[in-house]
Protein backbone atom coordinates (compact mmCIF):
# COMPACT_ATOMS: atom_id res chain seq x y z
CA UNK A 1 0.00 0.00 0.00
CA UNK A 2 2.97 2.51 1.13
CA UNK A 3 4.77 1.56 -2.39
CA UNK A 4 2.10 2.45 -4.52
CA UNK A 5 1.02 5.72 -2.50
CA UNK A 6 4.33 6.94 -2.80
CA UNK A 7 4.28 6.42 -6.99
CA UNK A 8 1.91 8.90 -6.34
CA UNK A 9 2.79 11.18 -3.74
CA UNK A 10 6.81 10.44 -3.29
CA UNK A 11 8.05 8.09 -0.95
CA UNK A 12 8.42 11.27 1.52
CA UNK A 13 4.97 12.04 1.37
CA UNK A 14 3.57 8.77 2.29
CA UNK A 15 3.10 7.15 5.59
CA UNK A 16 1.18 4.34 7.48
CA UNK A 17 -1.47 6.36 10.09
CA UNK A 18 -0.18 6.79 13.60
CA UNK A 19 -2.92 7.18 16.84
CA UNK A 20 -2.73 11.17 16.31
CA UNK A 21 -3.90 10.66 12.24
CA UNK A 22 -8.03 10.49 13.53
CA UNK A 23 -11.11 11.85 12.19
CA UNK A 24 -12.99 12.86 14.70
CA UNK A 25 -11.48 9.34 16.44
CA UNK A 26 -12.18 7.64 13.63
CA UNK A 27 -8.59 5.73 12.72
CA UNK A 28 -6.85 5.76 9.77
CA UNK A 29 -4.87 3.46 7.99
CA UNK A 30 -2.46 5.66 5.96
CA UNK A 31 -1.96 9.29 5.40
CA UNK A 32 -0.84 10.29 1.67
CA UNK A 33 0.40 14.35 1.13
CA UNK A 34 -0.17 14.97 -2.29
CA UNK A 35 1.86 18.16 -4.24
CA UNK A 36 -0.81 19.05 -7.03
CA UNK A 37 -4.12 18.15 -8.51
CA UNK A 38 -2.57 15.83 -10.82
CA UNK A 39 -1.31 13.51 -7.89
CA UNK A 40 -4.52 14.18 -5.49
CA UNK A 41 -6.35 12.27 -8.93
CA UNK A 42 -3.68 9.49 -9.02
CA UNK A 43 -3.83 8.79 -4.95
CA UNK A 44 -7.60 8.72 -5.67
CA UNK A 45 -7.63 6.57 -8.74
CA UNK A 46 -5.38 3.96 -6.45
CA UNK A 47 -7.93 4.50 -3.89
CA UNK A 48 -11.23 3.66 -6.49
CA UNK A 49 -9.22 0.26 -7.39
CA UNK A 50 -8.59 -0.91 -3.62
CA UNK A 51 -11.90 0.38 -2.51
CA UNK A 52 -10.25 2.63 0.11
CA UNK A 53 -12.26 5.13 1.88
CA UNK A 54 -11.00 8.72 1.85
CA UNK A 55 -11.00 11.96 3.99
CA UNK A 56 -9.47 15.03 2.82
CA UNK A 57 -8.37 17.48 5.30
CA UNK A 58 -6.30 20.74 5.19
CA UNK A 59 -5.02 22.20 8.62
CA UNK A 60 -7.37 19.44 10.27
CA UNK A 61 -8.81 22.45 12.32
CA UNK A 62 -12.53 21.53 11.60
CA UNK A 63 -12.56 17.18 10.85
CA UNK A 64 -14.12 16.98 14.22
CA UNK A 65 -17.23 18.88 12.93
CA UNK A 66 -20.10 17.38 11.46
CA UNK A 67 -20.44 13.82 11.33
CA UNK A 68 -17.67 11.48 11.80
CA UNK A 69 -17.28 9.26 9.07
CA UNK A 70 -18.41 5.65 9.28
CA UNK A 71 -14.53 4.50 8.60
CA UNK A 72 -11.71 5.49 7.05
CA UNK A 73 -8.95 4.23 5.20
CA UNK A 74 -6.60 6.68 3.68
CA UNK A 75 -6.34 10.80 5.02
CA UNK A 76 -5.34 12.93 1.88
CA UNK A 77 -3.57 15.92 3.60
CA UNK A 78 -3.69 18.32 1.34
CA UNK A 79 -1.19 21.28 3.26
CA UNK A 80 1.50 21.00 0.41
CA UNK A 81 -0.58 22.66 -2.22
CA UNK A 82 -0.16 25.91 -1.62
CA UNK A 83 -0.23 29.27 -3.40
CA UNK A 84 -1.89 31.55 -5.51
CA UNK A 85 -1.98 29.94 -9.16
CA UNK A 86 -3.98 33.23 -10.99
CA UNK A 87 -4.37 36.79 -9.73
CA UNK A 88 -6.13 39.28 -11.01
CA UNK A 89 -6.02 42.13 -9.05
CA UNK A 90 -7.87 44.38 -11.20
CA UNK A 91 -10.60 42.19 -11.73
CA UNK A 92 -10.63 41.37 -8.10
CA UNK A 93 -10.34 37.53 -8.62
CA UNK A 94 -7.72 35.08 -7.59
CA UNK A 95 -7.66 31.60 -7.80
CA UNK A 96 -6.14 29.51 -4.79
CA UNK A 97 -4.62 26.21 -4.24
CA UNK A 98 -6.79 24.36 -1.41
CA UNK A 99 -4.16 24.18 1.31
CA UNK A 100 -3.50 27.70 0.97
CA UNK A 101 -3.57 28.88 4.91
CA UNK A 102 -6.32 32.45 4.49
CA UNK A 103 -3.83 33.89 6.80
CA UNK A 104 -0.95 33.40 3.71
CA UNK A 105 -3.99 34.75 1.16
CA UNK A 106 -4.98 37.45 3.59
CA UNK A 107 -1.15 38.51 3.63
CA UNK A 108 -0.45 38.67 -0.15
CA UNK A 109 -3.93 40.38 -0.67
CA UNK A 110 -2.62 43.32 1.47
CA UNK A 111 0.31 45.24 -0.82
CA UNK A 112 -2.88 45.80 -3.42
CA UNK A 113 -5.34 47.04 -0.83
CA UNK A 114 -7.72 43.89 -1.42
CA UNK A 115 -9.10 40.74 0.83
CA UNK A 116 -11.08 37.64 0.60
CA UNK A 117 -14.10 38.30 3.06
CA UNK A 118 -14.17 35.51 4.97
CA UNK A 119 -12.70 36.21 8.16
CA UNK A 120 -13.49 32.85 10.19
CA UNK A 121 -12.96 31.56 13.22
CA UNK A 122 -10.54 29.02 12.45
CA UNK A 123 -7.24 31.11 12.64
CA UNK A 124 -5.20 28.63 10.86
CA UNK A 125 -7.84 27.59 8.63
CA UNK A 126 -6.85 26.51 4.55
CA UNK A 127 -9.39 27.74 2.05
CA UNK A 128 -10.38 24.53 1.43
CA UNK A 129 -11.25 23.79 4.56
CA UNK A 130 -13.35 26.67 4.41
CA UNK A 131 -15.14 25.96 1.80
CA UNK A 132 -16.21 22.39 2.26
CA UNK A 133 -17.60 23.18 5.17
CA UNK A 134 -18.82 27.01 4.16
CA UNK A 135 -17.27 28.29 7.34
CA UNK A 136 -18.10 31.88 8.01
CA UNK A 137 -17.71 35.00 10.30
CA UNK A 138 -18.56 38.08 10.62
CA UNK A 139 -18.43 39.93 7.50
CA UNK A 140 -21.03 36.98 6.21
CA UNK A 141 -23.39 39.74 6.97
CA UNK A 142 -22.84 41.88 3.79
CA UNK A 143 -20.62 39.51 1.25
CA UNK A 144 -22.10 36.54 2.35
CA UNK A 145 -20.88 32.58 2.83
CA UNK A 146 -18.01 31.11 1.34
CA UNK A 147 -20.37 29.63 -1.41
CA UNK A 148 -21.29 33.38 -2.55
CA UNK A 149 -17.67 34.46 -2.95
CA UNK A 150 -16.45 31.31 -5.11
CA UNK A 151 -16.88 31.68 -9.00
CA UNK A 152 -15.27 28.29 -9.87
CA UNK A 153 -13.60 25.16 -8.41
CA UNK A 154 -11.16 22.32 -9.49
CA UNK A 155 -12.28 18.99 -7.73
CA UNK A 156 -11.11 15.97 -8.16
CA UNK A 157 -13.73 12.93 -7.84
CA UNK A 158 -14.23 9.09 -6.31
CA UNK A 159 -12.25 7.59 -9.61
CA UNK A 160 -9.88 10.22 -10.30
CA UNK A 161 -11.17 12.48 -12.91
CA UNK A 162 -10.37 16.02 -12.47
CA UNK A 163 -13.08 18.47 -13.25
CA UNK A 164 -14.07 21.97 -13.70
CA UNK A 165 -17.99 21.79 -14.36
CA UNK A 166 -20.21 19.01 -14.10
CA UNK A 167 -23.31 19.08 -16.12
CA UNK A 168 -26.64 19.90 -14.81
CA UNK A 169 -24.97 21.28 -11.62
CA UNK A 170 -23.35 24.13 -10.24
CA UNK A 171 -20.11 22.56 -8.73
CA UNK A 172 -18.66 25.16 -7.18
CA UNK A 173 -21.76 25.87 -4.77
CA UNK A 174 -23.10 22.36 -4.35
CA UNK A 175 -18.93 21.80 -2.94
CA UNK A 176 -19.33 24.27 -0.75
CA UNK A 177 -20.53 23.05 2.89
CA UNK A 178 -20.32 19.63 0.65
CA UNK A 179 -17.52 18.10 3.64
CA UNK A 180 -15.72 16.43 1.11
CA UNK A 181 -18.55 13.64 0.35
CA UNK A 182 -18.89 15.16 -3.73
CA UNK A 183 -15.24 15.56 -4.16
CA UNK A 184 -11.61 16.70 -3.24
CA UNK A 185 -11.04 20.80 -3.69
CA UNK A 186 -7.97 21.03 -5.34
CA UNK A 187 -8.12 24.72 -6.22
CA UNK A 188 -11.00 28.01 -6.21
CA UNK A 189 -11.34 31.03 -7.97
CA UNK A 190 -12.95 33.31 -5.64
CA UNK A 191 -13.94 37.06 -5.84
CA UNK A 192 -12.00 40.06 -3.92
CA UNK A 193 -12.54 42.80 -2.38
CA UNK A 194 -11.14 46.37 -1.84
CA UNK A 195 -10.29 46.58 1.97
CA UNK A 196 -12.11 49.71 4.02
CA UNK A 197 -9.85 52.64 4.53
CA UNK A 198 -11.85 52.80 7.82
CA UNK A 199 -13.74 50.39 10.36
CA UNK A 200 -15.89 51.13 13.71
CA UNK A 201 -17.39 49.63 15.60
CA UNK A 202 -20.49 49.85 18.28
CA UNK A 203 -20.96 47.52 21.47
CA UNK A 204 -23.73 47.94 23.77
CA UNK A 205 -24.35 46.14 26.78
CA UNK A 206 -27.52 44.13 26.31
CA UNK A 207 -29.77 42.09 29.07
CA UNK A 208 -31.72 39.47 26.91
CA UNK A 209 -31.94 37.21 23.82
CA UNK A 210 -35.41 39.17 23.50
CA UNK A 211 -33.45 42.68 23.33
CA UNK A 212 -31.02 41.60 20.88
CA UNK A 213 -33.68 40.61 18.71
CA UNK A 214 -34.86 44.30 18.90
CA UNK A 215 -31.65 46.10 18.69
CA UNK A 216 -30.92 43.83 15.93
CA UNK A 217 -34.03 44.53 13.94
CA UNK A 218 -33.56 48.13 14.19
CA UNK A 219 -30.29 48.06 12.88
CA UNK A 220 -31.10 46.16 10.03
CA UNK A 221 -34.28 48.56 9.57
CA UNK A 222 -32.41 51.76 9.32
CA UNK A 223 -29.87 53.23 6.46
CA UNK A 224 -27.24 52.87 8.22
CA UNK A 225 -25.48 49.77 6.10
CA UNK A 226 -23.59 47.47 9.14
CA UNK A 227 -21.24 45.26 7.84
CA UNK A 228 -22.14 42.91 10.02
CA UNK A 229 -24.24 42.77 13.72
CA UNK A 230 -22.98 40.11 16.18
CA UNK A 231 -23.69 39.40 19.64
CA UNK A 232 -21.96 37.72 22.26
CA UNK A 233 -24.16 35.61 25.36
CA UNK A 234 -21.79 34.65 27.95
CA UNK A 235 -24.45 32.32 29.94
CA UNK A 236 -24.16 31.99 33.78
CA UNK A 237 -20.50 31.55 33.89
CA UNK A 238 -19.25 33.87 31.41
CA UNK A 239 -18.41 36.20 33.58
CA UNK A 240 -18.29 39.43 31.49
CA UNK A 241 -21.76 41.02 30.16
CA UNK A 242 -23.94 40.25 27.42
CA UNK A 243 -23.29 42.47 24.06
CA UNK A 244 -24.47 43.43 20.96
CA UNK A 245 -22.16 44.94 18.18
CA UNK A 246 -21.74 46.02 14.98
CA UNK A 247 -19.31 46.88 12.40
CA UNK A 248 -19.25 50.28 9.87
CA UNK A 249 -16.85 50.68 7.40
CA UNK A 250 -16.09 53.32 4.59
CA UNK A 251 -13.69 55.93 4.12
CA UNK A 252 -13.16 57.67 7.61
CA UNK A 253 -16.23 60.09 7.46
CA UNK A 254 -18.58 58.03 6.82
CA UNK A 255 -17.51 55.44 9.06
CA UNK A 256 -17.71 57.50 11.71
CA UNK A 257 -20.92 59.04 11.02
CA UNK A 258 -22.29 55.59 10.72
CA UNK A 259 -21.01 54.39 13.80
CA UNK A 260 -21.96 57.57 15.78
CA UNK A 261 -25.79 57.74 14.26
CA UNK A 262 -25.80 53.98 15.36
CA UNK A 263 -24.36 54.40 19.06
CA UNK A 264 -27.19 56.97 19.49
CA UNK A 265 -29.91 54.70 17.90
CA UNK A 266 -29.06 51.89 20.28
CA UNK A 267 -28.70 53.93 23.13
CA UNK A 268 -28.57 52.05 26.63
CA UNK A 269 -24.73 53.14 27.10
CA UNK A 270 -23.43 52.26 23.34
CA UNK A 271 -19.92 53.28 21.99
CA UNK A 272 -18.08 53.21 19.45
CA UNK A 273 -14.71 51.73 19.26
CA UNK A 274 -11.64 51.13 17.11
CA UNK A 275 -11.03 47.80 17.60
CA UNK A 276 -13.62 44.92 17.80
CA UNK A 277 -14.53 43.28 21.33
CA UNK A 278 -12.42 40.72 22.24
CA UNK A 279 -14.83 37.56 21.86
CA UNK A 280 -15.64 39.21 18.24
CA UNK A 281 -14.93 36.40 15.34
CA UNK A 282 -14.51 33.57 17.78
CA UNK A 283 -16.70 31.01 18.45
CA UNK A 284 -18.08 30.45 22.00
CA UNK A 285 -16.56 26.83 22.41
CA UNK A 286 -12.91 25.74 23.25
CA UNK A 287 -11.25 22.87 22.32
CA UNK A 288 -13.30 19.88 24.72
CA UNK A 289 -16.74 21.56 24.57
CA UNK A 290 -19.52 20.03 22.88
CA UNK A 291 -20.62 22.96 19.85
CA UNK A 292 -24.17 23.45 18.55
CA UNK A 293 -24.96 25.61 15.46
CA UNK A 294 -28.24 27.22 15.08
CA UNK A 295 -29.92 29.26 11.88
CA UNK A 296 -33.12 30.04 10.99
CA UNK A 297 -34.98 33.53 10.66
CA UNK A 298 -32.83 36.50 12.54
CA UNK A 299 -36.40 37.56 14.24
CA UNK A 300 -36.57 33.70 15.97
CA UNK A 301 -33.30 33.15 16.85
CA UNK A 302 -34.17 34.57 20.17
CA UNK A 303 -37.01 31.85 20.48
CA UNK A 304 -34.17 29.13 19.60
CA UNK A 305 -32.19 30.87 22.42
CA UNK A 306 -34.75 30.92 25.19
CA UNK A 307 -35.57 26.48 24.39
CA UNK A 308 -31.89 25.95 24.21
CA UNK A 309 -31.46 27.84 27.91
CA UNK A 310 -34.98 26.26 29.37
CA UNK A 311 -33.49 22.69 28.38
CA UNK A 312 -30.51 22.87 29.54
CA UNK A 313 -31.51 24.17 32.91
CA UNK A 314 -29.29 27.19 32.75
CA UNK A 315 -28.17 29.98 30.70
CA UNK A 316 -25.24 29.07 27.95
CA UNK A 317 -22.96 30.66 25.97
CA UNK A 318 -24.43 31.87 22.47
CA UNK A 319 -22.32 33.65 20.03
CA UNK A 320 -22.88 34.62 16.73
CA UNK A 321 -24.10 36.57 13.75
CA UNK A 322 -27.47 37.30 14.97
CA UNK A 323 -28.75 39.57 11.76
CA UNK A 324 -28.19 36.62 9.31
CA UNK A 325 -29.43 34.33 12.20
CA UNK A 326 -26.93 32.09 12.41
CA UNK A 327 -25.15 31.25 15.92
CA UNK A 328 -22.80 28.86 17.89
CA UNK A 329 -23.58 27.41 21.42
CA UNK A 330 -20.94 25.93 23.77
CA UNK A 331 -21.89 23.35 26.18
CA UNK A 332 -19.72 21.61 28.64
CA UNK A 333 -18.19 18.12 27.57
CA UNK A 334 -19.73 16.91 30.46
CA UNK A 335 -23.16 17.45 29.32
CA UNK A 336 -25.23 14.27 29.40
CA UNK A 337 -27.03 12.27 26.35
CA UNK A 338 -30.05 13.12 27.47
CA UNK A 339 -30.10 16.82 28.48
CA UNK A 340 -28.45 17.48 24.60
CA UNK A 341 -30.70 15.42 23.08
CA UNK A 342 -33.31 17.66 25.00
CA UNK A 343 -31.69 20.82 23.78
CA UNK A 344 -31.61 19.31 19.99
CA UNK A 345 -34.93 18.74 19.91
CA UNK A 346 -36.25 22.00 21.64
CA UNK A 347 -34.48 24.09 19.20
CA UNK A 348 -35.57 21.74 16.21
CA UNK A 349 -39.24 21.59 17.34
CA UNK A 350 -38.61 25.84 17.79
CA UNK A 351 -37.46 26.53 14.75
CA UNK A 352 -39.84 24.04 12.70
CA UNK A 353 -42.82 25.97 14.19
CA UNK A 354 -41.28 29.36 13.17
CA UNK A 355 -40.22 29.08 9.59
CA UNK A 356 -37.62 26.87 9.27
CA UNK A 357 -33.94 26.41 9.80
CA UNK A 358 -31.77 24.12 11.55
CA UNK A 359 -29.52 22.56 14.56
CA UNK A 360 -26.65 20.70 14.18
CA UNK A 361 -24.49 19.28 16.68
CA UNK A 362 -21.11 20.66 14.97
CA UNK A 363 -19.00 18.68 17.37
CA UNK A 364 -19.16 16.48 20.28
CA UNK A 365 -16.92 13.14 21.49
CA UNK A 366 -17.72 10.27 19.36
CA UNK A 367 -18.93 8.34 22.38
CA UNK A 368 -21.72 11.69 22.82
CA UNK A 369 -22.34 11.54 19.02
CA UNK A 370 -23.45 7.65 18.76
CA UNK A 371 -26.70 8.97 21.12
CA UNK A 372 -27.99 11.71 19.54
CA UNK A 373 -28.98 12.90 15.91
CA UNK A 374 -26.20 15.18 14.56
CA UNK A 375 -28.14 16.87 12.03
CA UNK A 376 -32.02 15.88 13.15
CA UNK A 377 -34.38 13.37 12.04
CA UNK A 378 -35.02 14.79 8.29
CA UNK A 379 -33.59 12.37 5.68
CA UNK A 380 -30.67 13.77 3.28
CA UNK A 381 -32.52 16.65 0.97
CA UNK A 382 -33.07 14.52 -2.65
CA UNK A 383 -31.25 16.97 -4.57
CA UNK A 384 -28.57 16.21 -2.65
CA UNK A 385 -28.35 12.64 -2.38
CA UNK A 386 -28.74 12.50 -5.92
CA UNK A 387 -26.01 14.35 -6.58
CA UNK A 388 -23.96 12.29 -4.05
CA UNK A 389 -24.97 9.40 -5.78
CA UNK A 390 -23.62 10.89 -9.27
CA UNK A 391 -20.35 12.01 -8.13
CA UNK A 392 -19.78 9.28 -5.72
CA UNK A 393 -21.58 6.37 -6.43
CA UNK A 394 -19.23 3.67 -4.16
CA UNK A 395 -19.61 6.65 -1.53
CA UNK A 396 -15.84 5.93 -0.97
CA UNK A 397 -15.26 9.70 -0.15
CA UNK A 398 -15.95 11.07 3.59
CA UNK A 399 -18.95 7.86 4.11
CA UNK A 400 -21.07 9.38 6.34
CA UNK A 401 -20.44 12.83 6.72
CA UNK A 402 -23.44 15.30 5.36
CA UNK A 403 -23.24 18.56 4.05
CA UNK A 404 -24.18 21.36 6.27
CA UNK A 405 -27.32 23.32 4.28
CA UNK A 406 -26.68 26.16 6.10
Amino acid sequence: MIEALAEACGPEHVWEAGPVDTVDGVPVGWVAAPGGPGEVADVLRFAAAEGLAVVASGAGTKLDWGAPPTHADLLLDLGRMTGVLEYDAAGRTATVAAGTPLRALRAMLLKDNLRLPLDVGSPAATLGGVLATNEAGPLRHRFGAPRDRVTGVRVALDEGSLERAVDGYDLARHACGSYGTLGVITEATVRLEPLPAARAWVVRPVSTPREVRQLTEALAASALEPVAIEADLPGAAGGRPAELAALFEGDRAAAAHRAESAAKLLGGGATVEQLPPAWWGRYPFEADDVALKIWGRPSELFAVVYAIRDAAGVPVPVRGSVGLGVAHVALPDTVTPERLDGMLTAARTVLLARGGGGCTLLRAPLELRELVETYGPEPVPAAAARLKLALDPEDRLAPGRLPDPS
